[in-house]
């Protein structure tokens, strides 16, 4: 019998006696997995590098807010000193010591064993978790028929888990020290007070207020399946064991574990059945009026229940009790630099006069949102001639320009845009033209802006004025009207 037949037997008495063992006993499914385990080291390595850095982020994050937590508590420790220094004592003396512990944990890897590891679910990441632990078991299992480049891929493999229970603890964490610091402003609320200083806790309410937000940003981003991670469920979906594998190993499966012969006639022995539920009802309470008020009062109990487990669900998850800022938050404070980025173009036409051809500036800016009400950038503009009629249509090169702009919201969708400008204005035919830089020209504009959406696009009118124009060769328009937008 050929070499290949019999890595092939083996590779499926292997994979039977695994799934045996673990109650799975179709060899088509376990060559199907010998054949299909292993996932593309590329895939493998580049969600490795996302969630590296994800965990760095994470790391930073919190270890900026713990160092923000102990500068504010030594501040309000000399406060509350030079009004009773036994209180004082009393109040911030654990403190620092739990703050350096905080710090400490950060520094060493997370445990083996997450504790309370429901603390801080997240669907998304125990899906994934789940997926490549059974990727894990299907390559162990038939271990003796794999190649190299499979053995490789299953170390790797192992290396991503390990760095998703990294995310997953470092989440835990962050959890942990939001909790710690909000009980810290409470208890500090509540002391304060008796000397007028609770006023000096706006600092705290800030820092765990963004601090949550930013938590929530990172839940969503490992919530949220991708192209890469969608690839690992796409394949591990493909096998029919890997339902069960889920029902019994995902932290939710293990918190509402189902019985072995679930879907099956065994699994409903020892269950009442309707009528007996039916006649029971009866016998207490007798037919008519008094069973419909009884059924009535059992299901509002049942409502009120299942509300109370629904609650406790969302605590569990951290999404509710969140913290409520007393300040106007900044929704872009938490957003990362990229999405913070704003790209526009906008429009600028001017008719033709005795010496000029009707032209339109064309104008392409990126902008950073500092927050909700204020953005600041620079740009590049194109002058383009059109010629002097509809009856003498000819393009020509009229002129460039960089430009810098800054908004800040007034009120409502109206804004106050000003900006500077550095423009060539002339005629030319090729680029090196522009290189004299004493025929460029500046202008100063100012003035107001209305912000307005067309569908999912922010769109824009601006009616500046030119405070240099009559110094301009020759005098430019004093007023600029422009529309523009944003992406």
């Amino acid at each position: 019998m050929p070499l290949k037949i019999y890595a092939i037997i083996l590779a499926v008495l292997f994979a039977n006696t695994v799934y045996s063992r673990t109650g799975y006993s179709d060899s088509t499914v376990s060559i199907q997995a010998a054949n299909n385990f292993q996932l593309s080291d590329k895939v493998i390595i580049k969600l490795q590098g996302k969630y590296s850095g994800l965990e760095g982020e994470i790391d930073k994050r919190t270890q900026k807010l713990l160092n923000r937590m102990q500068k504010q508590e030594r501040r309000l420790q000399k406060l509350v000193q030079s009004k009773d220094s036994m209180a004082a004592k009393q109040l911030f003396s654990t403190a620092e010591t739990k703050y350096q512990a905080f710090q400490n944990k950060l520094k060493q890897p997370v445990t083996k064993v997450i504790p309370r590891p429901l603390q801080e679910y997240i669907p998304g990441l125990d899906s994934l978790r789940t997926s490549l632990n059974f990727l894990q078991k299907q390559g162990s299992g038939i271990g003796t028929a794999l190649n190299n480049d499979q053995l490789s891929s299953l170390d790797k493999l192992k290396d991503l888990d390990n760095q998703l229970q990294q995310v997953q603890g470092r989440m835990q964490q962050a959890g942990e020290i939001k909790d710690f610091i909000r009980q810290r402003e409470q208890e500090l609320g509540d002391r304060l007070k008796q000397y007028g200083l609770d006023n000096k806790l706006l600092g705290f309410n800030k820092e765990i207020y963004y601090y949550q937000q930013q938590l929530a940003e990172y839940k969503n981003i490992l919530d949220n399946q991708e192209k890469l991670e969608k690839t690992v469920l796409s394949m591990v979906r493909k096998v029919p064991a890997f339902e069960t594998f889920m029902q019994k190993n995902s932290y939710l499966g293990m918190l509402f574990p189902m019985p072995d012969n679930y879907g099956t006639p065994q699994a409903l022995n020892g269950l009442q059945t309707r009528a007996s539920v039916a006649n029971l009802i009866s016998q207490r309470m007798g037919t008519g009026t008094n069973q419909e008020q009884y059924l009535q009062q059992q299901v509002q109990s049942a409502d009120a229940s299942l509300s109370q487990l629904k609650d406790k669900a969302i605590k569990t998850g951290s999404s509710s009790d969140m913290e409520m800022p007393r300040f106007t938050p900044n929704t872009q404070k938490t957003k990362r630099f990229l999405q913070r980025i704003e790209y526009g173009v906008n429009l600028q036409s001017q008719k033709s006069t005795f010496i000029l051809p009707a032209t339109t500036d064309v104008a392409a800016t990126i902008g950073y949102r500092f927050s909700d009400a204020a953005t600041a950038g620079v740009g590049i503009s194109y002058k383009v001639g059109w010629g002097s009629s509809l009856n003498h249509i000819a393009l020509s090169n009229e002129g460039v320009g960089f430009r810098s702009y800054a908004d800040l919201k007034m009120k409502g969708s109206i804004w106050i845009t000003g900006g500077c400008e550095y423009n060539y204005m002339q005629t030319f035919a090729k680029w090196s033209d522009v290189a004299d830089v004493n025929r460029w020209q500046k202008s100063a504009l100012l003035g107001i802006e209305k912000k307005y959406k067309i569908g999912k696009k922010s769109s824009n009118m601006q009616l500046l004025y030119d405070f240099l124009w009559k110094t301009q060769i020759p005098n430019a328009q004093p007023f600029r009207f422009r529309i523009g937008y944003t992406f």
